[in-house]
């Protein structure tokens, strides 16, 4: 059986020559790298217009309760109403 050590050194030899080409200046995301952010940013814009119109649809104002007609009640966070201690 081959020793693998021998053989990925072998091989790694053959690969540095190859990597060594490349100037590590001029490397750049190339078009894809560009395609990749432009998607990102139309997701993102199109996420943000999306809530933006549910927002919009969202009625903060709560409808006064009927049966709520005293002035010393006071709506608590479950959606009740309870008395105010004097």
């Amino acid at each position: 059986m081959p020793d693998m050590s021998a053989s990925a050194s072998l091989a790694l030899t053959h690969l540095v020559p190859l990597a060594k080409e490349i100037d590590e200046d001029k490397v750049t995301p190339g078009v894809l790298g560009f395609i990749v952010f432009a998607v990102m940013a139309l997701a993102v814009w199109g996420l943000m217009k999306s809530m933006n119109r549910h927002m919009n649809r969202v009625d903060f104002l709560e409808a006064p309760d009927p049966e709520a007609g005293e002035d010393d009640t006071k709506a608590t966070a479950s959606g009740g109403t309870e008395k105010k201690q004097s």
